[in-house]
């Protein structure tokens, strides 16, 4: 199998749609380096496994030689792209973008390669857009017609409802259209939300001239819980920033007819190792799941990390006994709601409403007595053990 044959067989895994295959195969038969736009608005520095899905697809890339253009949306994050929205973003100041979009990168750096600067390049779309003067719109404007902006399935919805859509929505897939442009890119993989958008980008590269960019959209997966996909709101995604214990364990939890589609999409195995993990499904379920979780531990963290965490779980789990390394939470009374002692030893990573559905759900307990009552006071003491979820415990010191 020559170098494009496995790079074909790898995307197929996570692959959706091509917009074209055969603009595909010429550009990866062309012999040129390829510019690969990776665009991010950085409303949230947030990413999880689903978001590395294309981050994976890029960094294979990478290592045939081809660059990423790591676009950063700084001036259309002030916008907000309206996809999946029903209400008007809040309008996120100058500041905390900045900070996010540091965050962002170092996420980022877990995936990609950011050690040669002929593999990376990293842009941001203010550099033409503070400059860009009123006639240049106007001549974007003027290409694209208002029946196909308000065709987008987010606007016909708002339409439908009834619901306002600001004009500085509709005009979001024309900024994110001529970015394509200025970047001269090749390609770019998506999610499907983004489709309409990145099309928008193929239709300005041709108004002016240019090569259009190949699209590769990418799989979507529920989320860990077998609902939605994978969302921090919701708590039911593995993010890049958790540790190596908690991506163990969050993917422990997911339903066993997740455990194939997980396997496939979120880790590397491949070969006569994915066949037997894939087999394994039915017949063993919780082994099947504990190499699953393994793999996919293992490509962010290292072999040594992922071996370790197993070996916790294991001994945990099977044992049913509360760990000895648990981290100590010292509360500044001896009573307070369950609320907030849980803010206390989670920090603020959760929102109230969270906490309050982790409560009702049965996923709270103190020495081994359920909590369920999301308005409960407590007394604490010295000792008592508070279990969150599955996996996640601390001593009141």
């Amino acid at each position: 199998m020559d170098q494009h044959e496995s790079l074909h067989a790898a995307f197929d895994r996570t692959t959706q749609e091509i917009f074209s295959l055969e603009e595909w195969k010429n550009a990866l038969s062309s012999g040129k380096q390829l510019r690969i736009k990776y665009g991010v608005d950085v409303t949230a520095p947030f990413l999880h496994i689903g978001h590395a899905v294309n981050l994976w697809m890029m960094r294979r890339l990478q290592d045939m030689g081809h660059r990423v253009v790591f676009l950063i949306g700084d001036f259309t994050t002030q916008i907000g792209d309206p996809t999946g929205k029903n209400k008007l973003r809040p309008v996120i100041p100058k500041e905390e973008i900045e900070a996010n979009v540091e965050a962002f990168i170092e996420q980022a750096k877990m995936v990609l390669r950011f050690d040669q600067s002929d593999l990376l390049e990293i842009r941001r779309n203010s550099e033409w857009y503070d400059h860009m003067v009123l006639p240049d719109f106007m001549r974007l404007l003027s290409l694209v017609t208002h029946a196909r902006l308000v065709s987008r399935d987010m606007f016909q919805r708002r339409i439908e409802e009834g619901s306002d859509i600001y004009m500085h929505e509709l005009l979001y897939p024309v900024l994110q259209g001529y970015d394509s442009f200025m970047l001269d890119a090749d390609l770019t993989i998506i999610g499907s939300d983004q489709l309409f958008n990145e099309m928008m980008g193929r239709f300005y590269q041709e108004k002016f001239g240019q090569r259009s960019q190949v699209i590769i959209t990418t799989k979507i997966t529920p989320g860990i819980d077998g609902g939605a996909k994978q969302s921090k709101s919701l708590g039911n995604y593995v993010g890049l920033g958790h540790s190596p214990r908690d991506k163990f364990g969050r993917l422990m939890s997911i339903p066993d007819s997740l455990i194939e589609e997980y396997v496939r999409v979120y880790s590397d195995v491949e070969g006569a190792e994915l066949d037997e993990m894939v087999s394994l499904v039915k017949s063993n379920p919780f082994e099947s799941k504990k190499r699953m979780a393994t793999a996919v531990t293992r490509r962010y963290h290292g072999e040594e990390a992922a071996q370790a965490e197993r070996e916790w779980f294991e001994k945990t789990f099977s044992a049913r006994k509360v760990p000895e390394d648990i981290p100590e939470v010292i509360p500044d009374s001896e009573t307070l709601g369950i609320v907030d002692l849980l803010r206390l030893c989670l920090g603020t990573d959760r929102t109230g409403g969270e906490l309050r559905r982790l409560v009702q759900q049965g996923g709270v307990s103190i020495d081994g007595e359920k909590i369920t009552d999301p308005q409960q006071t407590v007394s604490v003491k010295k000792g008592q053990v508070l279990r969150i979820g599955k996996r996640t415990w601390f001593r009141i010191g």
